[in-house]
């Protein structure tokens, strides 16, 4: 009998461990659809065309950030002024002439200084040796003071060129023109992540430094690029979130740091660096963009929205196993 229960203990934990590599790869996308069934049975109108899309629209910016974030946390980094950046970069959008013509411009002007706030962000982090955390979030007061100081603390309004709008909130073959934007850049940097030299440099520099140094890798430009990536990509999301929303305040950007950090985390990736990957983080996006959805269609005070939000994070991260840490 001792015999029999030992062998069935044997095949239970064999079970156990062929079931965990699946887990540990598919986890988080299992918890995906769990979480949309969930949704569909509590609220009917989640798979309403107009909500569907709403959730896209409103998603799209949040996709863009964890994606520039992605890149950060691979180098076993984090980047915390997404946020303020954002919201700054909304703040320039709105300051200028507000003229359709102006909107290459304002993508020139963005993207530029999203670069510059990535390479300080970069340059704090390998050659001050600033932990990541302290200095993007020095650079997210020091943006945070600066856009005040321009804007006089109050909101702007009526300034953005009419296109914005279709940027943010258009649609293309029944698609929303912004999810558009994120699938190209999807494509874009999934190349830069999985088919480049720079891509595989920054999974070692992540997750082997000694590895990489012994190698003759430069560290710190591979550092500094991530650097820059995530800010270019976060002062893109910051001008889609303003043509989505429509006007500004100082503080349209707030969260979406902590959110996209949440994402990427959810995706598999790991502070320690050299984990995770582009598909991951957006899986992750999904996950909170159907929580924010359902407790809205179910009509949940803020302060609920808040506990929920923090409680599915937790459950997803625990049920999708690929930290190892």
């Amino acid at each position: 009998m001792s015999g029999t229960t030992i062998n069935l203990e044997r095949a239970e934990t064999s079970r156990l461990a062929q079931a965990k590599p699946f887990f540990q790869k598919y986890g988080l996308y299992v918890f995906l659809v769990l979480l949309i069934l969930i949704a569909v049975s509590t609220s009917p109108q989640f798979l309403a065309p107009r909500n569907i899309q709403n959730l896209l629209t409103e998603g799209a910016p949040l996709g863009m950030a964890a994606l520039g974030q992605t890149f950060v946390i691979l180098t076993a980094g984090l980047d915390l002024s997404v946020g303020s950046l954002m919201s700054s970069v909304a703040v320039i959008a709105t300051s200028i002439a507000p003229d359709n013509v102006m909107i290459l411009p304002i993508f020139l002007i963005a993207i530029a200084f999203g670069a510059l706030v990535g390479f300080v962000n970069g340059w704090l982090v390998t050659k001050r040796k600033v932990s990541p955390f302290l200095a993007t979030l020095a650079t997210m007061i020091v943006l945070q003071g600066l856009r005040f100081a321009w804007t006089k603390g109050a909101p702007l309004s009526g300034h953005l060129p009419p296109g914005f709008r279709v940027l943010g909130t258009g649609t293309l073959l029944s698609i929303p023109v912004n999810l558009w934007a994120l699938g190209f850049l999807i494509l874009v940097f999934a190349i830069v992540l999985y088919r480049t030299t720079y891509g595989r440099k920054l999974y070692l520099v992540g997750g082997n430094p000694r590895a990489a140094f012994l190698s003759g890798i430069h560290a710190d430009r591979v550092i500094i690029a991530a650097y820059m990536i995530c800010a270019v990509l976060a002062s893109i999301a910051g001008l889609f979130l303003v043509g989505y929303v429509g006007s500004v305040d100082n503080w349209v950007g707030k969260g979406y740091e902590l959110d996209s950090i949440a994402a990427v985390m959810m995706g598999g990736a790991s502070f320690k660096g050299g984990k995770g990957g582009i598909f991951g983080s957006l899986a992750g996006v999904l996950v909170l963009i159907v929580i924010y959805n359902l407790v809205l269609l179910l009509g949940f005070p803020i302060q609920t929205q808040l506990v929920v939000k923090g409680l599915v994070i937790i459950l997803a991260a625990s049920f999708y196993l690929t930290r190892g840490d």
